[in-house]
């Protein structure tokens, strides 16, 4: 006779538990900023982890070295140069001391941060980037490519940057009816994913100023939803539901290149 064996599935994460890290390895004592907006507020890199903080009289955001742990003086010098607050920043791919913002103040600003950090506030950058009517709410760096920067503002348009020439190369004003929450580069840098207010999922390709393809109510809620291209050309969205549950959602790559 014999018996049959049942058979688990074995996942490697099965045994894996998170442990909090000791107080003297966190960041503390930080204003992070309280502006409503979709925005993670932070951003990392090899060298330092960038964070938007509350400050009265225009925008700011506090670079710190990674092993610049504990407790941060009120008084630490910050990137202070935008008029509104920020919204979101991101750390260039190919240059660890440069940094994108954007900003309530319709501006984008691309920063030069020094070797060692700040050891002064920071008010002038390198170049600043103008051409949205209303806020910036969203800027990222091309995966691939030097010195291309997209920004997305709440004008529900979509420009990508020449930063060395502080020109807009591409402009999409045409293709989304509503805010824009998320935009996000495919691995190789061809194509766009786009989240937006009407509740659509939307396939880009930039240089062709072409949606390729769309996903209609990729998430019923009228919550924000955002979206992201896989290394694998598959796309992950999380959004909320008509009740606002979370949700989470994986669009296939043959949604995306149809």
């Amino acid at each position: 006779l014999k018996m049959s064996r049942r058979v688990v599935r074995q996942s490697k994460f099965r045994h894996v538990f998170g442990q909090a890290v000791r107080n003297d390895q966190c960041y503390d004592d930080i204003r992070v900023s309280r502006v409503t907006w979709d925005s993670s507020f932070c951003a990392v890199n090899p060298k330092f982890v960038a964070i938007i903080i509350d400050a009265s009289g225009g925008g700011a955001f506090l670079i710190l070295p990674l092993n610049k742990t504990g407790r941060i003086d009120k008084a630490y010098p910050t990137v202070c140069g935008h008029t509104g607050p920020v919204l979101d920043i991101d750390w260039c791919p190919h240059n660890d001391h440069v940094i994108a913002s954007g900003s309530e103040d319709c501006t984008v600003m691309v920063w030069q941060i020094p070797e060692n950090g700040l050891d002064a506030a920071l008010s002038e950058p390198v170049v600043v980037l103008e051409g949205h009517s209303k806020r910036v709410g969203i800027v990222s760096w091309h995966p691939t490519a030097r010195n291309v920067l997209l920004s997305a503002g709440c004008d529900n348009q979509v420009v990508i940057w020449n930063v060395g020439t502080g020109e807009a190369m591409i402009s999409l004003d045409d293709m989304h009816p509503d805010v824009i929450f998320s935009v996000s580069w495919s691995r190789n840098g061809s194509l766009l994913c786009t989240a937006c207010k009407d509740k659509k999922v939307r396939i880009i390709d930039p240089r062709k100023k072409k949606i390729v393809t769309e996903k209609d109510k990729a998430h019923e809620g009228a919550r924000p939803m955002r979206a992201i291209f896989l290394a694998d050309g598959n796309i992950f969205t999380t959004g909320f539901s008509r009740m606002s549950e979370r949700q989470l959602a994986l669009i296939w790559k043959r949604f995306c290149i149809s």
